[in-house]
């Protein structure tokens, strides 16, 4: 009993390590805002040693890799809102460019570094989806327009409207979700009027 009682306290020690790395990782592309972050620092924010680290993922690529996928998750999950309620999908969305926007821009404009452009991709596709989730009960599947709408909303919600709010014109994170609130509503009330066909 106690051999097994052992094994499954080194199992969790094991665990919990391996996610404080993820986690450093995760922080160091936040600061650094780049893939291009170093085994010795993702080591140092652990509070481990790059042999631990290796020993854990086994390269640099494969901790990037494990790394950018929680990464995602967390995101994903981070910007989940409820459905049918629009002023709050939209405070959720900028609560997450508050936290995340600056890190993303970054990315975006790293083109030169295939994980960055894989990551700006999928990203792209993320946001599209949640717009087509957010806007759903306003958007009829059956419109011939909806690909055309949605398009629209994607660029009225996408982060470099945030960025353009927020970081060039200086506007409050309430001026931010009125000015989005108001870029989403009139492009619905132009679908409810039958105006966007």
């Amino acid at each position: 009993m106690k051999r097994s009682y052992d094994m499954a306290t080194r199992q969790r020690a094991k665990d919990a390590t391996r996610e404080a790395i993820i986690g450093a990782a995760i922080e160091a592309f936040m600061a650094e805002r780049s893939f291009a972050v170093t085994l010795p620092s993702v080591a140092e924010r652990a509070g481990v040693t790059v042999k631990t680290v290796l020993r854990h993922f086994g390269s640099r690529d494969a901790l990037i890799d494990a790394a950018w996928m929680q990464a995602y998750h967390d995101v994903i999950a981070e910007r989940a809102a409820p459905h049918n309620d629009i002023p709050t999908a939209l405070r959720v969305l900028i609560d997450h460019y508050e936290r995340r926007g600056d890190m993303v821009l970054a990315v975006l404009s790293d083109e030169h570094d295939p994980r960055a452009v894989h990551t700006a991709d999928t990203g792209r596709l993320a946001h599209r989806a949640w717009v087509d989730d957010v806007f759903a009960a306003r958007l009829p599947d059956d419109d011939p327009a909806r690909s055309r709408v949605i398009d629209v909303l994607v660029v009225a919600t996408d982060v470099y409207c945030w960025k353009l709010l927020r970081r060039e014109r200086g506007l409050s994170v309430d001026d931010v979700l009125d000015r989005m609130s108001l870029l989403t509503e009139s492009v619905l009330t132009g679908v409810d009027r039958g105006e966007n066909r």
